[in-house]
């Protein structure tokens, strides 16, 4: 579904992880205070690793609007949608992309990021990265939006390709085809694969 796999896991320790804001604090400014506060959470030899994953879960949940992104994916099959459906669905895809990402985390092996333009108007903002890497390197792009003072992330694009808008490719025709229950029922299922470290529990739905 998404090309994660073929990317260094260094990466997904910027895709999910971002600062509490404050109000002076610009988005490029937060982007890299918090890859620091990762990098050394990971370079912590004083953690045990289930600490350590506590604490950076700790850190993912509240860095992203989910219900934006929740709504992105979903496309038009938000809008018909119950409240209860929807309330469902944002819970789920978080602990999706939670489950699926930590992990990743924890391998990183100190890859180099540069840092870009950032680009705001109004409450919206862009910010530009480069992961280097040894062999390569690879353009990363945080979309984010300010609300009630903080800077959260929305959606992230790796090299022109949209996290959001894979989910959606896969989650929209699931949705279309067997209805939004039918998809919530098989969120579920992945994530249950997801908690009991499944070696058949991949990244697609």
């Amino acid at each position: 579904m998404i090309r994660s796999r073929h990317i260094a896991p260094a990466l997904f320790a910027l895709l999910f992880l971002f600062p509490s804001s404050s109000p002076a604090a610009s988005p490029r400014t937060e982007v890299k205070a918090t890859v620091d506060q990762v990098i050394a959470t990971l370079k912590d030899e004083t953690l045990s690793a289930a600490a350590r994953r506590e604490k950076l879960t700790s850190i993912i949940r509240p860095r992203f609007d989910f219900r934006i992104m929740s709504q992105s994916v979903l496309g038009v099959n938000w809008r018909r949608a119950t409240e209860t459906q929807k309330r469902r669905f944002i819970d789920l895809f978080s602990e999706l992309l939670k489950s699926t990402y930590v992990s990743k985390i924890e391998q990183y092996t100190n890859e180099r990021v540069d840092y870009g333009e950032e680009r705001i108007e109004d409450d919206r903002a862009l910010v530009e990265t480069m992961l280097v890497t040894q062999s390569t390197e690879i353009p990363i792009i945080y979309r984010m939006i300010r609300k009630d003072g903080e800077w959260k992330v929305y959606d992230v694009v790796i090299e022109n390709v949209s996290l959001v808008r894979n989910y959606r490719s896969t989650y929209d025709e699931i949705a279309r085809k067997e209805g939004i229950d039918r998809l919530l029922q098989r969120m579920e299922e992945k994530l249950a694969e997801l908690r009991s470290g499944s070696d058949t529990a991949g990244e697609d739905l």
